[in-house]
């Protein structure tokens, strides 16, 4: 048989322990917060911050026109007309490939030539699935003129 002394120091051991558990989770699950950079003359950022603005803008229900308004500041206006017509024929979102929103999105550089940096857009689905997009922006304007499963260097 324990002695009551015996006894609280082991308790006061097991709650020490749990407390000390308890504080040490806590603290490694805070962690480091999040950052997010980007550089606007930088081409992948750029598409960066056209995906997430104009995902943001289609799944607000386009309030405003903003979707509209990117599109005509981010794609050369040629690309705009393509784009047009693929919508037409395809009945989707022609930014996206699809006729609903994507939960997550991801942009990752895919090279660079003298005139154009192409860059793959992954897009995330609500049951986990993904599609996976080829973008190519023009260097000097920065500008959207290729949306596709292959990059315009892949035709």
């Amino acid at each position: 048989m324990m002695s009551k002394t015996r006894t609280r120091t082991v308790l006061a051991a097991g709650v020490l322990a749990v407390a000390l558990g308890l504080g040490a989770t806590a603290q490694a699950s805070a962690g480091a917060p999040r950052v997010v950079s980007g550089k606007p003359s930088d081409d992948i950022t750029r598409v960066a911050d056209f995906y997430g603005t104009y995902i943001d803008a289609v799944l607000d229900e386009d309030r405003g026109g903003l979707g509209r308004a990117l599109r005509s500041h981010y794609l050369t206006p040629a690309f705009q007309k393509e784009l047009a017509a693929w919508e037409d024929r395809e009945g989707a979102d022609g930014v996206l490939r699809a006729q609903n929103v994507p939960v997550a999105w991801k942009v990752t550089a895919n090279g660079t030539t003298g005139t154009y940096t192409e860059a793959v857009v992954t897009l995330t689905w609500g049951g986990g699935t993904t599609t996976r997009l080829v973008v190519d922006m023009t260097r000097d304007d920065h500008r959207i003129f290729h949306i596709g499963e292959k990059g315009v260097g892949r035709k």
